[in-house]
């Protein structure tokens, strides 16, 4: 009998494999490291075979460091760096050159231009998403405009794009394939009506011929070839991280909601079984399809969250390692009325000003070290409060609590200062590797491994619980100086300012 599902969790900078038991506990893990490539200023890139060597590695190393043999695998779950864009000859398997990373922004421009040619609100109604280089439609655009030949061998059906997850399945199995919610991702894809949109590709110059199939978030797609681990495993369940950490924080109804504290802060809602409307700014998405059944998700993410600790260590150098920071803040009692706007790269949702820039506000002559790092955690969760304020304005339903997942949610500062500030508990799981957990469920709920929602459900516990504190008035008085400081960081770098 099967004991394990392994899951493959594919991140930006590194390849990660854990194995999971039955009672959704990690038995092993493993994380390697890979090459990232900054060609130009705003470009990042990845090459898809240190994608493939780095996790096809990590996987058979956790196989081998659990003493796990792969015939007691039930299955492979799958979680990806989403929006990053691949494309590689359908024959051979060969990248037609380096990955275009989610992160990367050469293609503004091509935005701004659809922009003002008014095709936004179409964009938006369609896929759910803003206009934005973030997403992986524009990328593709660019390659098949600026890599000699691509644009004529991909109208003749010689060239397959997809993103991480599509890549991977096809090394690991030979079939292309995608689910809804990394299809969902690459603004090509209609949320309503769960298919690849004929406008938005004449619109882009993407030929239908290069996309994925797309498949249920849980269900098989394919087995990884025995040459891989020595026995076929079947691969059983896909999902973009932030979708997969939700579900592995088993998010499973309407209004519940999770906030991953990594390098950034991604906050989702489950939105129920109906695409979402979103007035404030934020990306409605698919979650996943399990069982014939489609779940959305609201999403709100933020662009410097455990970022800006580590600025504080590397720019600034008052910690010498991130860890450290939360002492240094505890040494004072708050902020000093210092408030510090970390829009080093621009504010993300519900803000979405490319042209603002860090601000630090409210410092006298005695503000210290202490108060900067102190205020440099508030700001994660001041702007995770913003996220949380736009989603209830969205989706009429009543929150009862956070659950929080990512490096930074070992804080414990920043998780009771976020819990005063929403006038919410915020809750931090057992087990916080919840985006390969997430992954694992997927797959395990494709094969059996677990019979059901409710058993999955049933295995999430509590690590800590965080009580909000802070009387009312003072957590209004505390949005209301942070939307003044936002204030002064907006627009600070548009043309004409």
């Amino acid at each position: 009998m099967t004991s394990y599902i392994l899951a493959l969790d594919q991140g930006t900078t590194s390849s990660r494999a854990i194995l999971f038991d039955r009672a959704g506990q990690v038995v092993a893990g493993a994380q390697q490291e890979f090459p990232q490539h900054f060609p130009q200023p705003g470009w990042v890139e990845h090459d898809p075979l240190d994608i493939w060597d780095s996790q096809l590695a990590v996987a058979r190393q956790v196989l081998r460091d659990g003493g796990v043999a792969a015939a007691d695998v039930a299955a492979i779950g799958i979680a990806n760096q989403r929006e990053t864009t691949v494309v590689w000859d359908r024959r051979t398997g060969a990248p037609l050159c380096h990955a275009i990373v989610w992160q990367d922004r050469r293609t503004a421009g091509l935005c701004d231009a659809l922009r003002e040619a008014g095709k936004a609100p179409l964009i938006q109604r369609k896929t759910g998403l803003e206009l934005d280089a973030y997403f992986s439609a524009t990328k593709l655009q660019w390659l098949l405009t600026q890599v000699p030949g691509a644009r004529v061998r991909a109208e003749r059906g010689e060239l397959a794009f997809g993103t991480v997850d599509s890549w991977l399945v096809y090394k690991l199995t030979g079939r292309h394939v995608t689910d809804p919610g990394n299809a969902a991702r690459t603004m090509l894809f209609n949320i309503n009506s769960l298919r690849w949109d004929p406008e938005l590709l004449a619109l882009f110059g993407v030929p239908a011929a290069m996309l994925p199939e797309v498949v249920p978030s849980a269900g098989t797609v394919g087995v990884a070839a025995e040459e891989w681990f020595g026995r076929a495993i079947p691969i059983a369940g896909i999902a973009g991280d932030q979708q997969a950490a939700t579900f592995g924080q088993a998010c499973h109804r309407r209004g519940m909601v999770k906030n991953t504290y990594g390098t950034g802060c991604f906050m989702l809602m489950h939105a129920g079984d109906a695409p979402p409307q979103s007035y404030n700014r934020l990306l409605a998405t698919v979650g996943w399809t399990v069982d014939g059944r489609t779940d959305y998700l609201l999403e709100g993410s933020v662009f410097m969250g455990g970022a800006t600790v580590q600025w504080l260590r590397d720019g600034l150098g008052i910690i010498r390692a991130s860890s450290d920071v939360e002492a240094l803040a505890q040494s004072v009692p708050d902020s000093g009325g210092t408030m510090l706007v970390p829009a080093f790269t621009g504010l993300g949702a519900p803000h979405w000003d490319a042209y603002a820039r860090g601000t630090i506000v409210g410092m006298t002559r005695g503000t210290t070290a202490a108060h900067i790092a102190r205020a440099a955690i508030e700001a994660i969760a001041f702007q995770s409060a913003e996220l949380l304020a736009a989603m209830q304005k969205d989706v009429d339903c009543a929150v009862h609590e956070v659950r929080a997942d990512g490096g930074a949610a070992r804080n414990d500062l920043l998780m009771q200062f976020q819990a005063d500030l929403l006038g919410l508990p915020v809750i931090r799981p057992q087990v916080t590797e919840t985006t390969a957990l997430g992954a694992a469920y997927l797959a395990g709920l494709a094969v059996g491994f677990w019979a059901s929602r409710d058993e999955i459900g049933a295995q999430w516990r509590v690590e800590r619980r965080f009580e909000p504190a802070m009387p009312r008035a003072r957590r209004e008085e505390l949005m209301a100086r942070w939307a003044r400081a936002v204030a002064h960081a907006r627009a600070w770098e548009a043309p004409g300012h």
